[in-house]
């Protein structure tokens, strides 16, 4: 079952979709953040297994500062150029705001266990580095976060856990970029950090372009652990 959460920001409101499993009792509830083709067919899929699993989902709408409700699909080139375009001009420190608030919200919501995960996907991966480091969720989640070399001064500040997937060729963090990061939060034992050699970006995401079943089951398996053993009530 989809509904709409209304969350306040500091210039305004934005929405996030929410998807509940089928089971009515309280479960734990997982932000899932998007890429740069917003709340797409994608991310809503991720959701919906997210509720198959005894999950509320939540996905904020990124980019509604732009184009509330934008939603890609990653096939057409003028999507890549809307997307990077966005991207480009997107204000980190004010989406990493909106992602305490929507950390915030969905912690008061109705079924939920009082357990709130975070997960993200390249944009979302590295804001849901960020949330970690400047919030306090129960777990995280990090997806391939491009740009993330350039935050990893505030690795030391992730006091949960935090489960990093990055992608052994990734076309947008590059070799030196991902031993930036791997060198700079290997030291904080809430941070575990997983290599995949040979994957390119976005190797997990269902529909991608460069989507490894073999690897995105490992990726996600080692995620669906996690979560089980850090948002149990």
């Amino acid at each position: 079952m989809d509904e709409t959460l209304t969350i306040e920001a500091g210039d305004g409101r934005f929405t996030a979709l929410v998807v509940r499993p089928d089971d009515p009792g309280p479960a734990p509830v997982i932000v899932v953040l998007q890429e740069i083709f917003g709340v797409n067919a994608g991310i809503r899929q991720i959701a919906a297994e997210y509720a198959v699993q005894g999950y509320i989902a939540v996905c904020p709408d990124l980019f509604w500062r732009f184009e509330p409700g934008l939603s890609l699909s990653e096939h057409t080139e003028a999507n890549w150029k809307k997307g990077f375009d966005y991207y480009g001009r997107y204000d980190f420190d004010q989406g990493a705001d909106d992602i305490l608030r929507t950390i915030e919200a969905a912690g008061t919501l109705e079924g939920g266990n009082g357990k709130v995960g975070l997960t993200g996907y390249c944009l979302g991966g590295l804001l849901t580095f960020l949330g970690a480091a400047r919030g306090q969720p129960d777990a995280a989640v990090v997806y391939y976060p491009g740009g993330a070399e350039r935050y990893v001064g505030e690795g030391g500040k992730v006091a949960g856990p935090l489960l990093m997937h990055l992608a052994g060729e990734d076309e947008y963090i590059g070799h030196e970029a991902r031993q930036t990061i791997v060198d700079g939060l290997s030291g904080n034992p809430n941070i575990e950090i997983h290599v995949y050699p040979g994957r390119n970006h976005a190797f997990a995401r269902p529909g991608g372009d460069h989507y490894d079943e073999a690897d995105a089951l490992t990726a996600n398996g080692r995620t669906q652990a996690f979560f089980r053993t850090h948002l149990s009530a």
